[in-house]
């Protein structure tokens, strides 16, 4: 299930590598410049290193598909422990502080939401309280003990539809909800735990780029539809001055965040402040937003909802916190297992490939990382991840995991730039992380910050929502190639495969993203929503039959995959 299907493939790939690195050497030793051209760097990496150079042991691909016990969670967590003290001493800089108050709303505001839709899908058994203290308590967690701290967990819209099925299921079977709940959070915590000891995270590396920009497209529409319907839905039940009203807080929290953001590539100001408006920048349009609320309920009287914040510490129910366990009948704590295999496949795709993309190497991240290898903290996270369901489970709080549009948005907060806008580092550190996930525990625990986030207005959130998708989508070839679709080809950009890869091949591959794009799209909006992690899943043995199809020429598909 969880790409297994690929492990006889990759093993008898890995046995006929030997006999085929002498003619692929041979091969390219007398290619034409324009097939040097054609020459992906991918490519190029599978030339014997024993042929050029001594053997390189961090090369991802060298790694077993399953490692010894513990293996790889040992690894990760030694090739980090060196760097625990300067990850909290280097987060005392100005964009790490910056990052902080914007990933504190960009986190916030998918609490509460998901926690109304919770309590919804659970019938109050899950609510907002408990998605909050999820966040606050797993979040410290794992930003204090992860080895790739960089990451943001948090609720998802798949595990949310995923838990909804399972209430379902519970009043199909006149199964008490919260036990299930927690008896198929058990058993995931387990098989996530087995996955972590054996290092099943390897699979990860046979993953390419057309599986992350779809994932990545994904989130980002996700977040995008979300604040457009919210939105968009004032205008059929709320007062048009409220809906106006309403649309201009979140147009302004959008604009203000997307223009500061580009501020560090004009000749505005000195770099300083150039730099210090653009990390503040989310920050500064939620403000803004909320100023134009504030002022249009002093001089006209209209009002906007706020955040729904709970007003006092305790579950949705008033139940106890420790699940009772035995009140699930025997029968059925054994069949809760059958679920939990869905769960896991769902939390597994959805912490890899985010840690994927957070480890991309154009965010030249270094601490504890070998060159290349997108592997690196995997194995350790997942073993995290594992304990934190484990917990979550015995207190009835909702399953988190890594984050992909949060984790991204985190990564590129704290960021350094040059005068391009093009990435040269990042702050690598688990500070932001951490101070800002007991902020979210401070809303729930203290009066003041309540009080605090009343005056911010919903709208002005929704926004914020808007700028984490459509931020994400720069950078993104898949959509680069989307656009290019409609763009005149005499003036469109010059990419990277311009040139070197006809149109044709390009619009092919394009267009099968789409595709897989749309049905991953209708299957988690459909019935079948808990079936969408095994559309994930076959991402990759579709890009395997592309390859082996020449549907699309295989060095044109190499060309256009490459990392």
């Amino acid at each position: 299930m969880k790409l297994l299907t690929l492990a006889g493939l990759i093993l008898f790939v890995e046995y006929c590598e030997a006999f085929q690195s002498a003619s692929r050497l041979s091969v390219r030793l007398h290619r034409t410049p324009y097939q040097s051209r054609l020459c992906s760097t991918a490519e190029k990496a599978q030339i014997p290193v024993d042929a050029i150079a001594l053997p390189d042991s961090s090369t991802p691909a060298r790694e077993p598909l399953l490692e010894d016990l513990g293996h790889g969670v040992r690894r990760d967590f030694a090739a980090r422990l060196p760097y625990w003290k300067s990850d909290f001493t280097d987060g005392f800089q100005l964009p790490c502080l910056a990052a902080t108050f914007f990933m504190f709303f960009a986190c916030l505001a998918p609490a509460v939401g998901f926690g109304g839709l919770y309590a919804v899908a659970s019938n109050s058994a899950i609510g907002t309280v408990e998605m909050i203290t999820s966040t606050a308590v797993s979040g410290v967690l794992f930003a204090l003990t992860a080895a790739q701290p960089m990451t943001i967990i948090g609720g998802t819209g798949p595990v949310l539809a995923f838990v909804a099925c399972l209430a379902q299921m519970a009043d199909m079977y006149k199964l008490p909800f919260l036990p299930l709940y927690a008896w198929t959070g058990l058993w995931t915590s387990a098989i996530l735990f087995v996955s972590a000891m054996t290092s099943a995270s390897n699979l990860v590396k046979y993953l390419t780029r057309f599986t992350d920009e779809i994932f990545s497209v994904l989130i980002s529409v996700i977040f995008l539809f979300e604040a457009c319907s919210n939105i968009a839905g004032t205008f059929s039940s709320a007062p048009l001055v409220q809906a106006l009203l309403t649309l201009v807080c979140a147009s302004t929290t959008y604009t203000i965040s997307t223009r500061l953001q580009g501020l560090r590539r004009t000749a505005y100001f000195n770099k300083p402040v150039r730099n210090t408006i653009s990390n503040f920048a989310p920050t500064i349009g939620v403000v803004v937003a909320a100023w134009l609320a504030r002022a249009a309920r002093l001089s006209h009287g209209v009002t906007l909802p706020a955040l729904a914040i709970p007003s006092q510490f305790g579950t949705t129910t008033g139940r106890p916190w420790l699940i009772p366990l035995l009140d699930l009948p025997v029968w059925a704590r054994w069949a809760s297992f059958l679920p939990a295999l869905m769960a896991t496949v769902l939390l597994f795709l959805d912490q890899n490939i985010t840690v994927r993309l957070v480890n991309n190497s154009k965010y030249n991240m270094t601490k504890g990382r070998r060159p290349g290898n997108v592997l690196d903290g995997m194995h350790a996270d997942m073993l995290v991840i594992s304990l934190l369901t484990a917990l979550q489970s015995l207190f009835g709080l909702p399953w988190l995991v890594a984050a992909t549009v949060r984790s991204v948005s985190h990564v590129k907060a704290c960021a350094k730039y040059d005068d391009d806008g093009k990435v040269v580092g990042t702050i690598e550190q688990r500070l932001t992380g951490a101070l800002m996930h007991a902020g979210i525990g401070c809303c729930v625990l203290l009066k003041q910050p309540r009080q605090w986030l009343s005056l911010i207005p919903k709208p002005a959130l929704m926004g914020l929502f808007l700028y984490l998708g459509a931020s994400s989508l720069p950078g993104n070839e898949f959509w680069e190639r989307f656009k290019g679709l409609f763009k005149e080809k005499a003036t469109a950009v010059k990419e990277r495969w311009t040139g070197v890869v006809p149109q044709s091949s390009v619009r092919k591959l394009t267009v099968v993203q789409l595709a897989c794009l749309a049905a991953m799209i209708w299957v988690k909006e459909s019935p079948a929503g808990v079936f969408f992690p095994i559309i994930i899943a076959m991402l990759a043995p579709l890009r395997f039959a592309m390859d082996r199809s020449g549907f699309i020429p295989k060095h044109h598909l190499n060309i256009l995959d490459e990392e």
